[in-house]
């Protein structure tokens, strides 16, 4: 069989594959559509249980749950785990319709609210403005109430209070759907008399008013508030060898991590599968694994991590789509993560589609990263070591400050190949941007720092490796990395961001750079730059900065001999990822006899093969061309 050449890691050995086929002495069937259904029952297909969370109790080693299409209005809390990756404990979609586990309660009984004022101002109008009122029921909540804790609550120390609206942070937890959607929370009472299909929360978190689209009538909708944290969670840490395959998990009213709490939650625990799940609308996080957070103890020997998220859906996670702390060999494959970071808590430092710490031996591939907002499609934060990100399309960051941030990783190699990066706005204030008129801005010594949109960011991150990417329409730079040596104090954290490798890329139409190297010690050879002008390859120190056009970077750095400009388009499509190059109906701005010194290709077929990236695991081709699309 010929080996998948994705599964090398940096250091050229395979991932460690550990999925056995499991061997099941026991099926519990969970049926409430089936009018025998009752806990009470043995979990027999003709004698099936009611709800999950009774089969949670149940199921022991070797268990395979089997959940026929519902509504489930609970939380599933595993008693237990399995034992080994052939003796695990499945909860999974029996396969007859949807199965959905939601932390909401569908609520009616809505009187109009009064004694409260809407005026912004004296003599302002409230005609027309028509707000409804909700008394929670203590009943629905089990120890829990999601309208009474705010998005951020445990770890605080990281934000920056001074460079944020804390709005969002100090946002109740509890949300309000109106038809399955969101109605967005107003901090005051009047915020509603501004915007319709708003909430707000008095401050005992047991009453909820909201305005909805249109200043409808509630009773022609369905409402629904949510009331648990969590869908499917262990209580107790450290149960291993759990799958959870097929469901549908909404509504999560979880908080912004640290300590990160998915609606899908592995507690700790290893050796997990999650798989063709859906997790959509989860206030803060949607699916966590690995230790949860740093302020726990560790254990001599212990397993942390080595899981498996694969073929998933997550959309519209508030704050982060996957968040793992000290998640060694994770496999993270084939899922689709859109909408993260609606909540605009990115000074929490925790925000990101996927969120790792400290991951070691990790396999991120063939995923879909879309309209991330105000995050990161993918953050590694820290003491990050033969990690392999291969075959992921990283598309559309709304006001986001990079695609991929590698941050502080001393250590080992971390190898970035065969992805597209596309469309990365930027967060930054347009108006702090200073004008430079007619030449004024031609003979400053130093850029700007206002301006972001990266493609690939690190921070004292060393040999970084980047290979056969497509990274375009960046904001300010395809690839972007500084030194931050003070962090290095004490805590093992940081680095020099030498010993880079930028290998057979293509650039595309960014904005300030295609490459910005903190100093020369650094490789970069093979890229094709396209629909790039002016000094678009730079080393920012010793200052001042070199901004560099390819022949200069050729002659003075003795980077890419074998690179090539050209001028053509790219198109990506946001859905499939297909790419399509053409010829370009306009020129760049050129004197005389400049654009051939240039060497400028102007057909996408004229592009040259170059020679292999010798580090690239597997790579045995004599020649090949910049890009992913020729992949082995």
């Amino acid at each position: 069989m010929e080996q998948n050449l994705t599964s090398l890691l940096p250091d050229g050995n395979s991932f460690e594959f550990w999925e056995k086929a499991p061997v099941w002495n026991r099926e519990i069937h969970v049926n409430p559509a089936d009018p025998k259904a009752s806990d009470g029952n043995d979990g027999s297909a003709a004698a099936p249980l009611a709800t999950i969370s009774r089969a949670a109790e149940l199921a022991e080693p070797g268990t395979r749950v089997r959940i026929h299409a519902g509504l489930y209005r609970e939380c599933v809390s595993p008693a237990r785990g399995g034992t080994d990756p052939e003796h695990m404990i499945s909860y999974e979609a029996y396969g007859d319709g949807k199965v959905i586990l939601r932390a909401s309660e569908e609520v009616t009984e809505f009187i109009p609210s009064e004694g409260w004022s809407l005026r912004f101002a004296p003599g302002e109008e409230e005609s027309g403005i028509r707000i409804w009122e909700y008394d929670l029921d203590p009943d629905l909540f089990r120890g829990y109430n999601p309208f009474c804790a705010v998005n951020i609550l445990h770890d605080r120390l990281f934000i920056e209070y001074d460079k944020t609206d804390m709005t969002t942070y100090l946002n109740r937890r509890g949300c309000v759907f109106c038809d399955g959607k969101p109605l967005k929370q107003v901090p005051l009472y009047n915020g509603m008399g501004r915007e319709d299909n708003t909430y707000w929360v008095e401050a005992n978190g047991m009453k909820v008013h909201f305005r909805l689209a249109g200043d409808a009538d509630p009773k022609d909708h369905r409402i629904e508030v949510t009331v648990r944290e969590q869908c499917f969670a262990p209580k107790k840490p450290f149960l291993n060898y759990i799958r959870v395959k097929g469901l549908i998990c909404e509504h999560a009213a979880t908080g912004a991590p640290v300590p990160q709490r998915g609606a899908i939650s592995a507690c700790r625990g290893h050796h997990w599968i999650i798989e063709d799940c859906e997790v959509n609308w989860s206030n803060g996080v949607a699916i966590d694994t690995g230790h949860e957070c740093w302020h726990h103890t560790h254990t001599p020997g212990e397993i942390i991590g080595w899981s498996v998220i694969r073929n998933c859906v997550i959309r519209d996670a508030g704050v982060c789509g996957i968040a793992g702390m000290f998640a060694e060999r994770m496999l993270i494959e084939g899922n689709v993560i859109e909408g993260t970071g609606w909540q605009k808590m990115e000074l929490s430092w925790e925000a990101g589609a996927i969120k790792l710490h400290n991951s070691v031996n990790g396999l991120i591939r063939d995923n879909v990263f879309r309209n991330t907002i105000r995050a990161d499609h993918l953050w590694l934060d820290c003491g990050n070591e033969n990690n392999r990100i291969t075959g992921n399309l990283f598309i559309h960051g709304i006001e986001q400050r990079e695609a991929i941030f590698i941050e502080c990783t001393r250590d080992g190699v971390n190898l970035i190949d065969h992805n597209i990066i596309w469309d990365v706005e930027g967060r930054f204030d347009p108006a702090s941007v200073p004008r430079e008129p007619g030449s004024s801005g031609w003979y400053k010594l130093r850029e700007l720092d206002v301006v972001n949109g990266y493609g690939i960011y690190g921070e004292g991150t060393d040999r970084l490796h980047v290979s056969h990417n497509l990274i375009g329409r960046c904001r300010h730079s395809g690839y972007y990395l500084k030194p931050v040596s003070f962090r290095m104090n004490g805590l093992l954290r940081g680095g020099t961001s030498r010993d880079a490798k930028i290998i057979n890329n293509i650039f595309y139409d960014c904005g300030e750079a295609a490459i910005d190297f903190p100093t020369r010690e650094n490789i970069s050879e093979g890229n094709l730059f396209v629909r790039m002008q002016g000094g678009y390859l730079r080393v920012m120190y010793p200052e001042p900065e070199n901004c560099l056009n390819l022949p200069a970077w050729q002659e003075f750095f003795g980077f890419d001999h074998e690179g090539q400009n050209a001028w053509f388009d790219i198109e990506v499509d946001p859905e499939t990822g297909k790419a399509s190059f053409r010829r370009a109906k306009d020129r760049p701005f050129g004197f005389r006899g400049e654009l051939e010194r240039l060497n400028m290709l102007f057909d996408p077929l004229d592009v040259k093969k170059v020679a292999p990236d010798p580090d690239l695991p597997g790579e045995s081709r004599d020649q090949v061309l910049p890009g992913p699309f020729h992949a082995y």
